[in-house]
């Protein structure tokens, strides 16, 4: 069976901020869905993506929301896209900002993949969800796009920009909630279409950025591409271990045979089993420690 990955801890926060702001009891939520709320206080976290689709489908039900992934991208921050987000702010132009987002869309999530195809004066930003979850799936299209296109304007500083249109596969949510999506968006909507698309005009990708800092991003792109590494290498174990250190420190104290409760195995089960994908729990502690000061010395106003 397919997994769907993992899922950053930053496009988690999205969803959670619509929940709040839809009055949704965001604790039952976390519980429902098998997912710790403490995951909140750090950028470096990942979740698995059966919890974060189980997630989306708990918030869409809870909501009564139609229209919920549309109204998602309202929140959307430089930070909803993790590193991604600050590699994009720092970039010259949009088009310069649309071509990172391919190669480094897996540190946001598993949650789909970015194709840009040209045709005449128009490109199109092709993207395919591999969420399956037949109510979470169409407002995960609808969130990516919704926040693109918000994500896009801030960063031109032009609230009026637009796509010359949207193609989404899913079908409309009834004709009084069309309207939603083409104000929202500036540009006609097809529904029930062949697939997920923005369609652009080229002229468009030209748009200076508020903010060029082309040695950032060079910086940033070298700290993504560590970061890339590291998404290849760790598995489902090395990412629960992780999370279970994480989890243990932020209350004080771990230690191996503590993770491995926590696991349900037993100590020595567990180094075998980190030793057959070529690490030990004293290198995850390391890299855990290591990520949480990083957080700490971001974070606090020392």
């Amino acid at each position: 069976m397919k997994t769907l990955g993992t899922a950053s801890v930053a496009a988690l926060r999205q969803y959670v901020r619509t929940a709040d702001a839809q009055g949704l009891d965001t604790s039952a939520l976390f519980t429902k869905a098998g997912l710790d709320s403490s995951v909140l206080q750090t950028d470096d976290e990942r979740i698995n993506g059966e919890q974060f689709q189980a997630f989306i489908r708990l918030v869409c039900e809870e909501s009564h929301n139609p229209i919920l992934g549309l109204e998602t991208g309202d929140f959307v921050q430089p930070g909803s896209y993790s590193v991604l987000g600050y590699i994009t702010m720092s970039s010259a132009t949009l088009g310069e900002a649309v071509a990172r987002i391919a190669p480094f869309e897996k540190l946001v999530g598993d949650m789909g993949t970015t194709q840009i195809a040209g045709s005449g004066d128009h490109i199109k930003l092709i993207w395919s969800c591999n969420y399956t979850d037949p109510v979470a799936r169409p407002q995960m299209v609808d969130n990516v796009f919704a926040s693109w296109i918000n994500y896009a304007r801030w960063l031109a500083d032009n609230n009026t920009a637009s796509p010359v249109e949207v193609h989404l596969k899913h079908p409309s949510p009834g004709p009084e909630l069309e309207s939603a999506y083409t104000e929202r968006w500036g540009c006609s909507v097809r529904f029930e279409s062949d697939e997920d698309a923005i369609v652009l005009h080229k002229d468009l990708l030209s748009t200076p950025l508020r903010q060029p800092d082309p040695l950032l991003r060079k910086t940033l792109e070298a700290h993504a591409l560590s970061q890339l590494a590291t998404l290849e290498t760790d598995t489902a174990l090395t990412n629960r271990v992780k999370h279970s250190i994480r989890k243990q420190l932020m209350h004080g104290i771990t230690r191996q045979d503590m993770v491995a409760d926590h696991l349900g195995m037993t100590s020595r089960t567990l180094q075998r089993k980190l030793s057959q994908e070529g690490v030990s729990y004293q290198q995850l502690l390391d890299e855990v420690r290591q990520v949480m000061a990083e957080d700490f010395l971001t974070n606090s106003d020392l």
